[in-house]
Protein backbone atom coordinates (compact mmCIF):
# COMPACT_ATOMS: atom_id res chain seq x y z
CA UNK A 1 0.00 0.00 0.00
CA UNK A 2 1.35 3.61 -0.57
CA UNK A 3 0.54 6.44 1.75
CA UNK A 4 -2.25 8.71 2.01
CA UNK A 5 -1.05 12.87 0.73
CA UNK A 6 -0.25 14.45 3.58
CA UNK A 7 1.70 18.04 4.56
CA UNK A 8 5.21 17.51 6.40
CA UNK A 9 6.90 20.31 8.70
CA UNK A 10 9.79 19.83 10.98
CA UNK A 11 10.03 21.57 13.76
CA UNK A 12 13.47 23.31 15.44
CA UNK A 13 11.77 23.90 19.20
CA UNK A 14 8.86 22.31 21.44
CA UNK A 15 7.46 25.56 21.08
CA UNK A 16 7.02 25.88 17.41
CA UNK A 17 5.95 21.60 17.82
CA UNK A 18 3.04 23.21 19.86
CA UNK A 19 2.01 25.76 17.24
CA UNK A 20 1.75 23.50 14.15
CA UNK A 21 0.26 21.24 16.45
CA UNK A 22 -2.89 23.22 16.66
CA UNK A 23 -3.46 22.76 12.98
CA UNK A 24 -6.65 20.78 11.74
CA UNK A 25 -5.59 17.20 11.19
CA UNK A 26 -2.04 17.66 12.51
CA UNK A 27 -0.26 14.28 13.55
CA UNK A 28 3.23 13.67 15.89
CA UNK A 29 5.90 11.73 14.28
CA UNK A 30 8.58 10.47 16.69
CA UNK A 31 10.06 7.17 15.78
CA UNK A 32 7.76 6.30 13.41
CA UNK A 33 7.71 2.43 13.95
CA UNK A 34 4.23 2.11 14.41
CA UNK A 35 2.52 5.15 12.85
CA UNK A 36 4.30 4.59 9.12
CA UNK A 37 2.91 1.31 8.78
CA UNK A 38 -0.29 2.46 9.63
CA UNK A 39 -0.14 5.32 7.01
CA UNK A 40 1.18 3.03 4.42
CA UNK A 41 -1.94 0.69 5.43
CA UNK A 42 -4.01 4.03 5.06
CA UNK A 43 -5.59 3.33 8.74
CA UNK A 44 -4.48 6.99 9.69
CA UNK A 45 -4.63 9.96 7.06
CA UNK A 46 -2.85 12.92 8.97
CA UNK A 47 -3.21 16.05 6.98
CA UNK A 48 0.08 17.27 8.59
CA UNK A 49 3.09 15.41 9.92
CA UNK A 50 5.29 16.83 12.25
CA UNK A 51 8.43 14.95 12.64
CA UNK A 52 9.83 15.78 16.23
CA UNK A 53 12.69 14.03 15.82
CA UNK A 54 15.69 15.14 16.76
CA UNK A 55 14.04 17.88 19.25
CA UNK A 56 16.86 19.09 21.77
CA UNK A 57 16.28 17.77 25.97
CA UNK A 58 13.48 14.81 25.04
CA UNK A 59 16.09 11.94 24.55
CA UNK A 60 17.84 12.34 28.11
CA UNK A 61 17.70 9.66 31.09
CA UNK A 62 18.09 11.39 34.45
CA UNK A 63 18.35 9.77 37.83
CA UNK A 64 16.37 11.52 40.36
CA UNK A 65 15.98 10.59 44.01
CA UNK A 66 13.86 7.72 43.59
CA UNK A 67 12.97 7.76 40.15
CA UNK A 68 14.17 7.73 36.70
CA UNK A 69 13.01 10.61 34.52
CA UNK A 70 13.60 9.53 30.74
CA UNK A 71 12.36 11.93 27.32
CA UNK A 72 9.56 10.80 25.01
CA UNK A 73 12.20 10.77 22.29
CA UNK A 74 14.75 8.13 24.38
CA UNK A 75 14.72 5.46 22.06
CA UNK A 76 14.06 1.50 22.87
CA UNK A 77 18.01 1.03 21.68
CA UNK A 78 19.28 3.34 24.13
CA UNK A 79 16.99 2.82 26.93
CA UNK A 80 18.23 -1.34 25.96
CA UNK A 81 22.33 -0.16 26.43
CA UNK A 82 21.48 2.52 29.44
CA UNK A 83 23.48 1.81 32.75
CA UNK A 84 21.65 3.76 34.66
CA UNK A 85 18.30 1.94 33.33
CA UNK A 86 20.06 -1.23 34.17
CA UNK A 87 21.16 0.15 37.73
CA UNK A 88 17.79 1.67 39.18
CA UNK A 89 15.00 0.65 36.53
CA UNK A 90 15.62 -2.76 36.02
CA UNK A 91 12.12 -3.52 34.82
CA UNK A 92 11.99 -1.42 32.02
CA UNK A 93 15.57 -2.35 30.98
CA UNK A 94 14.35 -6.40 30.89
CA UNK A 95 11.48 -5.30 28.93
CA UNK A 96 13.11 -2.95 25.91
CA UNK A 97 15.18 -6.20 24.84
CA UNK A 98 11.95 -7.77 24.15
CA UNK A 99 10.13 -5.07 21.63
CA UNK A 100 10.47 -5.91 18.35
CA UNK A 101 13.97 -6.35 16.56
CA UNK A 102 17.17 -4.10 16.81
CA UNK A 103 15.69 -2.48 13.27
CA UNK A 104 12.87 -1.38 15.28
CA UNK A 105 14.64 -0.86 18.93
CA UNK A 106 16.61 1.91 16.91
CA UNK A 107 14.19 3.98 15.94
CA UNK A 108 11.12 3.23 18.15
CA UNK A 109 10.55 5.58 21.50
CA UNK A 110 9.45 5.09 24.16
CA UNK A 111 7.18 8.11 24.17
CA UNK A 112 5.61 6.76 20.56
CA UNK A 113 5.07 3.28 23.02
CA UNK A 114 3.26 4.95 25.66
CA UNK A 115 1.32 7.70 23.23
CA UNK A 116 0.03 5.05 20.78
CA UNK A 117 -1.55 2.82 24.22
CA UNK A 118 -1.32 -0.79 21.98
CA UNK A 119 -2.52 -3.34 24.74
CA UNK A 120 0.32 -5.81 23.61
CA UNK A 121 3.05 -3.64 23.80
CA UNK A 122 5.54 -4.21 26.31
CA UNK A 123 6.05 -0.30 28.03
CA UNK A 124 2.45 1.01 28.70
CA UNK A 125 2.37 -1.94 30.98
CA UNK A 126 5.71 -1.51 33.02
CA UNK A 127 4.68 2.30 33.26
CA UNK A 128 1.47 1.10 34.79
CA UNK A 129 3.38 -1.59 37.59
CA UNK A 130 5.78 0.87 38.53
CA UNK A 131 2.57 3.68 38.93
CA UNK A 132 4.70 6.05 36.52
CA UNK A 133 3.28 9.55 36.09
CA UNK A 134 3.75 10.82 32.41
CA UNK A 135 4.34 14.71 31.50
CA UNK A 136 1.96 16.08 28.91
CA UNK A 137 2.92 19.37 27.66
CA UNK A 138 0.97 21.83 25.34
CA UNK A 139 1.41 25.75 24.79
CA UNK A 140 -0.66 26.08 27.74
CA UNK A 141 1.96 24.39 29.99
CA UNK A 142 2.60 21.21 31.48
CA UNK A 143 0.08 18.34 33.28
CA UNK A 144 1.41 15.31 34.71
CA UNK A 145 -1.19 12.44 34.42
CA UNK A 146 -0.39 8.73 36.70
CA UNK A 147 -0.27 5.72 34.41
CA UNK A 148 -3.05 3.92 35.19
CA UNK A 149 -5.06 7.04 34.32
CA UNK A 150 -3.78 7.94 30.91
CA UNK A 151 -4.25 4.73 29.38
CA UNK A 152 -8.14 4.58 28.59
CA UNK A 153 -8.95 1.40 26.40
CA UNK A 154 -7.90 0.26 23.18
CA UNK A 155 -5.72 2.78 21.40
CA UNK A 156 -7.13 5.83 23.23
CA UNK A 157 -4.87 7.56 26.18
CA UNK A 158 -5.65 10.98 28.30
CA UNK A 159 -3.39 12.54 25.50
CA UNK A 160 -5.30 16.38 24.46
CA UNK A 161 -5.19 17.06 20.50
CA UNK A 162 -3.03 19.82 21.24
CA UNK A 163 -0.59 18.49 23.83
CA UNK A 164 2.41 15.97 23.64
CA UNK A 165 3.82 13.57 25.81
CA UNK A 166 7.46 14.54 26.57
CA UNK A 167 8.95 12.59 29.40
CA UNK A 168 7.89 10.00 32.09
CA UNK A 169 8.86 9.54 35.27
CA UNK A 170 9.33 6.39 36.68
CA UNK A 171 9.83 5.39 40.55
CA UNK A 172 12.21 2.70 41.31
CA UNK A 173 10.89 -0.99 43.17
CA UNK A 174 12.74 -2.98 45.62
CA UNK A 175 12.41 -5.96 43.50
CA UNK A 176 10.62 -6.29 40.21
CA UNK A 177 10.23 -9.40 37.38
CA UNK A 178 9.24 -8.94 32.91
CA UNK A 179 7.96 -12.03 31.45
CA UNK A 180 6.43 -12.80 28.70
CA UNK A 181 5.10 -15.58 26.22
CA UNK A 182 5.63 -15.21 22.26
CA UNK A 183 5.56 -17.64 19.52
CA UNK A 184 9.41 -16.61 18.63
CA UNK A 185 11.84 -13.98 19.64
CA UNK A 186 10.66 -9.52 18.46
CA UNK A 187 6.80 -11.22 17.99
CA UNK A 188 3.57 -9.63 19.58
CA UNK A 189 3.57 -11.60 23.00
CA UNK A 190 0.22 -13.61 23.82
CA UNK A 191 0.44 -12.27 27.10
CA UNK A 192 3.33 -10.63 29.40
CA UNK A 193 3.46 -9.44 32.70
CA UNK A 194 5.41 -6.47 34.35
CA UNK A 195 5.68 -6.32 38.20
CA UNK A 196 7.07 -4.61 40.87
CA UNK A 197 6.83 -5.32 45.07
CA UNK A 198 7.53 -2.38 46.97
CA UNK A 199 7.72 -3.36 50.72
CA UNK A 200 5.02 -5.75 51.06
CA UNK A 201 2.84 -4.46 48.27
CA UNK A 202 2.77 -5.91 45.23
CA UNK A 203 1.77 -4.27 41.80
CA UNK A 204 1.32 -6.95 38.51
CA UNK A 205 0.38 -5.50 34.80
CA UNK A 206 -0.38 -7.75 32.88
CA UNK A 207 -0.61 -7.19 28.65
CA UNK A 208 -1.81 -8.98 25.85
CA UNK A 209 -4.81 -9.57 28.04
CA UNK A 210 -7.09 -7.01 27.82
CA UNK A 211 -7.92 -3.55 25.53
CA UNK A 212 -5.40 -2.03 27.97
CA UNK A 213 -2.80 -3.00 30.98
CA UNK A 214 -4.47 -4.91 33.81
CA UNK A 215 -3.48 -3.72 36.99
CA UNK A 216 -3.96 -6.62 40.17
CA UNK A 217 -2.30 -5.84 43.35
CA UNK A 218 -2.97 -9.17 45.12
CA UNK A 219 -1.38 -10.16 48.36
CA UNK A 220 -0.96 -13.56 48.02
CA UNK A 221 -0.64 -15.39 44.29
CA UNK A 222 -4.10 -17.52 45.13
CA UNK A 223 -5.59 -13.87 44.93
CA UNK A 224 -3.49 -13.01 42.27
CA UNK A 225 -5.07 -16.11 40.21
CA UNK A 226 -8.73 -15.30 41.33
CA UNK A 227 -8.74 -12.02 41.10
CA UNK A 228 -7.88 -11.75 37.03
CA UNK A 229 -10.70 -10.22 35.37
CA UNK A 230 -11.78 -12.10 31.75
CA UNK A 231 -9.31 -11.96 29.43
CA UNK A 232 -9.83 -10.31 25.89
CA UNK A 233 -8.80 -13.18 22.56
CA UNK A 234 -7.31 -12.30 19.61
CA UNK A 235 -7.25 -13.26 15.89
CA UNK A 236 -4.56 -16.17 17.27
CA UNK A 237 -5.81 -17.02 20.62
CA UNK A 238 -8.81 -17.90 22.62
CA UNK A 239 -9.50 -15.78 26.04
CA UNK A 240 -9.56 -19.07 28.41
CA UNK A 241 -5.70 -19.74 26.53
CA UNK A 242 -4.40 -16.11 27.47
CA UNK A 243 -6.41 -16.69 30.64
CA UNK A 244 -4.50 -20.04 31.59
CA UNK A 245 -1.08 -18.59 30.60
CA UNK A 246 -1.54 -15.32 32.81
CA UNK A 247 -1.14 -17.88 35.80
CA UNK A 248 1.63 -19.56 34.47
CA UNK A 249 3.20 -16.24 34.08
CA UNK A 250 1.80 -15.23 37.94
CA UNK A 251 3.42 -18.47 39.07
CA UNK A 252 7.16 -17.89 37.47
CA UNK A 253 6.89 -14.41 39.07
CA UNK A 254 5.46 -14.74 42.31
CA UNK A 255 8.61 -16.15 44.11
CA UNK A 256 10.93 -13.83 42.60
CA UNK A 257 8.64 -10.73 43.84
CA UNK A 258 8.51 -12.48 47.67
Amino acid sequence: MKAPSFAYAKPRSLAEAFELIERPGAKILAGGQSLIPSLNLRLSSPELLIDITGLEGLSEIGVQKGAVRIGALCTHAKLEKSDELRQHLPLLHEAVAHIAHPAIRNRGTLGGSLALADPNAELPACAVALDATLVLASGKGERRVRAGEFFKGLFETDLKANELLVAAEFPTADKSVFLELARRQGDYAIVGLAAVARGGAKRIALFGFGAKPVLIQPKSLEEAKSSLPAASADLYNTASTKQHLAKVLLDRAWNRLS
